[in-house]
């Protein structure tokens, strides 16, 4: 991997990872694109840029990481245990299903329920419009939700919004709970890579690495803010559109050999 590589890739995780569009997913296609394969090397690169976006939450929402909302933290914790739980007992079966293809087929169907939920949410007025305001019952389910991003294209960001607005929350209450509850899903998913592949990074290369790291956390910072500036202003139905129209070229591109599908 060259520095080339290393800002496009950065860069996409920063945008993608905290948006209801699949980090996973454009990474799998960028580096097809690209004809990276998945080396011990690149999955360690994988591993920095999350840290960098892990680093972007904190540096967005400092304050919440006080004794204040210790509350929060207990509900986000309570949230992250299904997820957590069936992705350690079945992490082989998960890594089978990271496929260009299933990626397509799941961008296209993550779309179609974001303009469905968002045509059922057109007229309601959300119960929950502060994040910290999420009860456990609710934290539950949203929990419960984020297990369907295990599946490659499905989005983890897209499960959780999904889930947290089919329990009451608004979008913009959903959107932070899905930025908070990345934390823990993304410390455990990084570290147990890390410490699969942590030979790997005495024979990286260690430009490639930071600036591939300091491209992640910039984008990642600035995606977030942005994205909860548009969500006072719009709903979820430009991400589902884009979704479909994503899928859909994916698929055309499997189709004529342009891109790989096993």
């Amino acid at each position: 991997m060259d520095i080339f590589h290393a800002i496009i890739l950065g860069a996409i995780e920063g945008l993608t990872e905290f948006l209801p569009i699949s980090s996973t997913g454009h990474l799998i296609v960028a580096s097809e694109w690209m004809g990276l394969d998945q080396t011990k090397e690149n999955a360690a690169f994988e591993v920095i840029i999350q840290l960098a976006a892990i680093l972007a939450v904190i540096a967005n929402y400092s304050q919440k990481f006080t004794l204040r909302y210790f509350d929060l933290w207990v509900k986000i914790a309570i949230a992250f245990i299904p997820i957590g739980a069936i992705g350690f007992l079945f992490s082989d079966q998960i890594k089978s299903l990271f496929d260009v293809t299933i990626v397509a087929i799941m961008f296209i169907v993550g779309g179609i329920i974001f303009l469905i939920v968002e045509y059922l949410h057109k007229d309601r007025v959300a119960e929950i419009q502060y994040v910290e305001d999420i009860s456990y019952k609710q934290a539950v389910w949203v929990g419960i939700a984020q297990v369907f991003a295990l599946v490659p294209g499905t989005s983890r960001a897209g499960s959780t919004i999904i889930g947290a607005m089919l329990v009451g929350l608004s979008r913009k209450a959903s959107a932070e709970f899905s930025f908070l509850l990345a934390m823990p899903v993304m410390v455990a998913a990084s570290g147990y890579d890390f410490l699969k592949n942590y030979n790997e990074f005495s024979d990286a290369n260690l430009i490639a690495l930071g600036i591939g790291f300091l491209t992640a956390f910039v984008v990642a910072f600035l995606a977030m803010k942005l994205f909860i500036r548009f969500l006072e202003h719009f709903t979820f139905v430009a991400f589902g559109i884009y979704r479909i129209i994503f899928g859909v070229l994916l698929l055309i591109l499997i189709y004529n050999g342009s891109l790989g599908a096993h």
